[in-house]
């Protein structure tokens, strides 16, 4: 079973919960958790499947240790790499920025040669922007949205069903390789 890298940074605390739980729900050993304030560059080149996680903070930043390694992140080539992505938001304080990390992140993938898999459906959401949207397909997040500040009670059902359909996207993009 290949291992994947599961890069993530929190400051509150919450993404750091949401991402216990993924691990928790994810059920099989081969997550190796990095967070990213002590990750390198040299950390993601061991990986061919990568997870992401962020929160989205304030006017649409990144989480601090992201924003701190981001002039890095820009830098790694993503080639042959396929990366899925989970960020935290808040869809009523800041529906114009809602997510926005999760796009910021998968820009960069793609930019240097990655494979984003892991797309979310807009539908449910009350949001009036996100960077984190598809451009051209504004139904699609780049991937799994939560808003755990206003709608906690669907965390848990929408992170089960983002791994399934990971684990399938993983799988299918290491058999296409």
């Amino acid at each position: 079973m290949e291992e994947i890298g599961l890069f993530y940074g929190s400051d509150t605390g919450i993404t750091d919960d949401i991402t216990k739980d993924l691990v928790a729900f994810w059920e099989e050993n081969n997550l190796n958790v990095i967070e990213i304030g002590d990750a390198n560059v040299s950390d993601f080149n061991k990986y061919e499947q990568l997870i992401l996680g962020l929160p989205t903070w304030y006017d649409g930043d990144l989480q601090s240790d992201w924003e701190d390694f981001f002039d890095d992140f820009k830098t790694i080539d993503f080639t042959n790499k396929t990366v899925a992505i989970y960020g935290l938001g808040d869809q009523i304080g800041y529906g114009e920025f809602f997510v926005d990390g999760i796009g910021i992140l998968a820009k960069v993938v793609i930019e240097n040669g990655g494979k984003v898999i892991g797309y979310w459906p807009t539908e449910g959401y009350t949001y009036t922007e996100s960077v984190a949207t598809i451009e051209d397909n504004e139904a699609l997040f780049y991937g799994l949205a939560l808003d755990h500040d206003n709608e906690s009670q669907l965390t848990d059902e929408r992170l089960k069903t983002w791994i399934a359909q990971i684990k399938s996207e993983f799988k299918q993009m290491k058999i296409a390789s």
